[in-house]
C-alpha cells in the first residue's frame, strides 16, 4: 500500500473539520435539546473522532516505516459507524418538544466484527440523517444555502462510498478517496456555520 507521511497527514484534515462541526452544533443545540439528546450529540462525535484519529495515526506511523499497528486501522469502522448514529440521534432531538424527563437516552456499544459492512450502513445512515436533520432546519428558517451545503456534503458523502467499493489500495485511489473527504467535511463545516446565522430554534 503506498502509503506516504503527506498522505496520513491530509487524513487528519476531514476528521477535525467533522469535529468543529459538531462541537459549534453541540454548543448552539444545547438550549434545544433534552439531556437524553444532547448527551448522544456529545458522545457519537467522541467516538468518531477516536475512529478517524486512529486510522490517520496508522497511516502516518505506516508511513514512517514505524510499525503496522492494524488494531489502530480495524477500529475505524466500529467506532464511526455507531458514533454516527449516535450524532444523528441527538441531532433529531431537535424536533422534540416535550418535558426533558420525557426522554431516555440510547447507548451502543461498538463490536469489532470480520465484516465492516454493518457499520458502514451505520456511518451512511448516521452522517447522511445528520446531513438532511440539518438540511431540513437551515430550510424552515429560511437558509437555502445551508441546505445547498449540506446536499453538496451528502453527494461527496455518497462519492466515498462509490470509492470505497471501487477501493484498491492504490496510491492514487487513496488520495481521490481524502480529496473527497475533506469536500464533504468541509461541506458540512460551511453548512453549519451558515445554519449557526440563521439559528436552530425551529418551534418558534
Amino acid at each position: 500500500m503506498g502509503i506516504t507521511i503527506g498522505m496520513a497527514l491530509v487524513d487528519f484534515i476531514p476528521v477535525v473539520l467533522f469535529f468543529i462541526s459538531a462541537v459549534i452544533l453541540q454548543r448552539e443545540l444545547y438550549p434545544y435539546l433534552v439531556k437524553g439528546a444532547y448527551s448522544l450529540l456529545a458522545a457519537g462525535p467522541i467516538m468518531v473522532f477516536v475512529g478517524g484519529f486512529f486510522k490517520a495515526l496508522w497511516k502516518l506511523l505506516y508511513g514512517l516505516n514505524l510499525c503496522d499497528y492494524v488494531l489502530l486501522n480495524h477500529s475505524f469502522f466500529p467506532m464511526q459507524g455507531p458514533g454516527f448514529v449516535l450524532f444523528f440521534m441527538g441531532l433529531a432531538g431537535i424536533w422534540y418538544k416535550g418535558k426533558k424527563k420525557d426522554v431516555v437516552a440510547f447507548s451502543a456499544v461498538p463490536v469489532v466484527f470480520v465484516s465492516s459492512l454493518p457499520f458502514i450502513i451505520m456511518q451512511v445512515i448516521g452522517l447522511g440523517g445528520s446531513q438532511i436533520v440539518l438540511a431540513i432546519v437551515g430550510v424552515k428558517k429560511g437558509n437555502k444555502k445551508a441546505a445547498l451545503l449540506f446536499v453538496l456534503a451528502f453527494i461527496c458523502m455518497l462519492g466515498m462510498g462509490y470509492l470505497g467499493a471501487k477501493f484498491d489500495d492504490s496510491s492514487s485511489m487513496n488520495w481521490l478517496a481524502q480529496v473527497v473527504n475533506i469536500f464533504s467535511m468541509g461541506f458540512f463545516l460551511l453548512g453549519t456555520l451558515s445554519v449557526k446565522k440563521s439559528g436552530f430554534d425551529i418551534h418558534k
